[in-house]
């Protein structure tokens, strides 16, 4: 009987969270998509070649609302790498992506509040310039390469197939290119965010039934101490910087301080130990090594800062929390509860088939490499 308290009790908190999160996910989504279909790699990439200042500035800047996770993020600055980037511009993006993103400051908003919601993308553009130019200041980068030609955007053509050279595509209008987006917003990124959402959902009602406030707050309450805790607790773990924000709701609940939990919403997402290897092979053991000692460095800085912030405006993060969600109707996160919960079929279907195949990999990724669906 007590099994199954803990197990509605959990679910019912779950749900809780989930109907606040839901119009804020839908609304990032939604912008990720556009994202996708106006934003063009080759501009980009001829940005972020030789300077050693402004590619790092431009990389954590473009990362920031940018959906992707730790490991998607990887084939996109490998991508990014190959078409010229530097190693420190290729560093910023790799941190700033992970760290942040338009579905999870929405997320952020609707779970946290408005304070949470500025301090992550600046936290996330702080620690990823601080890596980006570490790395070129030792490191210099070496002259711009041309970039590598990348296919072209989807185009109507009027062809079968591919279209030939001989037969120049037509842009698609700004129609075509929102049903684009939509349409990969609700595949391409909802699929890879999709498992880890949820996971991250039922992690938070979990801990909110769970974990006494007592043993949270004793271990975790603030200061430099909680924050090398959550350090420890944050940098092996995988887990997207969306399915990361409702756990941090909950241990903030539990009493952990903001900066704290801030701490674990940048190491998170950034780092994961299955990363590593990839990480090596994109930037080296140096400039690795400078990537991870930034990430720690910066995030408890910023993490005491946002404690110091909270406590010099007198704000209980407690008391406020999860406020700005309240703002919708409660018919509007119900519809879009359920909105999310069918796009959710496809590819929550195609990640148990690949869990009961046992194809997956150890990125969370299946096969032998990780999809570059997730590519901007």
């Amino acid at each position: 009987m007590d099994f199954i308290h803990f197990f509605t009790d959990a679910l019912a908190a779950s749900w809780q969270l989930l109907v606040q999160a839901s119009p804020y996910m839908l609304f990032g989504l939604l912008v990720g998509g556009l994202l996708k279909v106006f934003l063009s790699p080759e501009y980009v990439a001829k940005h972020l070649g030789s300077s050693r200042f402004s590619s790092v500035i431009k990389a954590a800047l473009l990362g920031i609302p940018i959906p992707l996770c730790s490991c998607g993020v990887l084939p996109a600055a490998a991508s990014l790498k190959k078409q010229g980037a530097n190693k420190g511009a290729t560093a910023a993006f790799l941190i700033s992506t992970p760290e942040s993103g338009v579905d999870s400051i929405a997320i952020t908003y609707a779970l946290l509040d408005p304070i949470m919601t500025v301090a992550r993308p600046i936290a996330a553009f702080v620690s990823a310039m601080a890596a980006g130019i570490g790395i070129n200041l030792i490191q210099a980068p070496a002259a711009q390469k041309a970039p590598t030609p990348q296919p072209p955007l989807e185009t109507d053509c009027g062809c079968s197939g591919t279209c030939s050279p001989s037969e120049p595509a037509i842009p698609p209008g700004l129609m075509v290119r929102l049903r684009m987006g939509l349409r990969y917003a609700a595949t391409d990124i909802w699929g890879d965010l999709a498992g880890w959402f949820f996971v991250g959902i039922l992690a938070a009602g979990i801990i909110t039934v769970l974990i006494p406030d007592e043993i949270i707050s004793s271990y975790l309450g603030g200061g430099l101490i909680s924050m090398l805790l959550m350090l420890c607790l944050g940098i092996p773990l995988y887990i997207c910087a969306t399915a990361s924000t409702p756990i941090a709701a909950a241990f903030i609940l539990k009493g952990v301080s903001p900066g704290t939990a801030l701490v674990f919403l940048l190491v998170g997402p950034a780092t994961n130990v299955t990363s590593l290897s990839v990480l090596l092979g994109i930037l080296g053991k140096k400039a690795t090594a400078i990537y991870l000692t930034a990430i720690a460095v910066f995030a408890v800085l910023c993490g005491l800062a946002l404690d110091l912030v909270y406590a010099s405006l007198g704000i209980s993060a407690i008391a406020i929390i999860g406020e700005s969600s309240e703002i919708l109707p409660p018919s509007i996160s119900l519809a879009s509860t359920l909105l999310l919960l069918i796009l959710s079929i496809p590819p929550l279907t195609a990640l148990a088939k690949k869990w009961f195949s046992k194809k997956q990999s150890g990125c969370g990724c299946s096969g032998d490499t990780c999809s570059t669906s997730g590519h901007f």
